[in-house]
């Protein structure tokens, strides 16, 4: 993939939605939007904002953070690093 994000942004492949809960299978309609992904890219920051993110970190957003792209058949979110919650350690 030659995607590069610019200034403070990062593209972040999201985690897969869960299918089933106890043996529940969850129709498409009732998926809730996954919460946490992961950093696949980052740009270089700004002079006012060094990243700190980087790639292959773990990370919270917010439910409605970022924008949704397609590559490949593949869904990514990019976002400015300020949306982004928390790091999973």
């Amino acid at each position: 993939m030659n995607i590069k994000p610019l200034a403070d942004r990062v593209l972040i492949k999201p985690a897969p939605a869960e299918e089933k809960i106890g043996g529940i299978f969850i129709p498409d309609t009732a998926k809730e939007k996954p919460l946490r992904g992961q950093v696949v890219a980052v740009g270089d920051g700004t002079k006012d904002e060094q990243m700190v993110l980087k790639e292959g970190d773990t990370v919270l957003y917010g439910k409605y953070a970022g924008t949704e792209i397609e590559v490949e058949l593949d869904k990514y979110l990019i976002m400015r690093q300020s949306d982004v919650l928390a790091v999973i350690k």
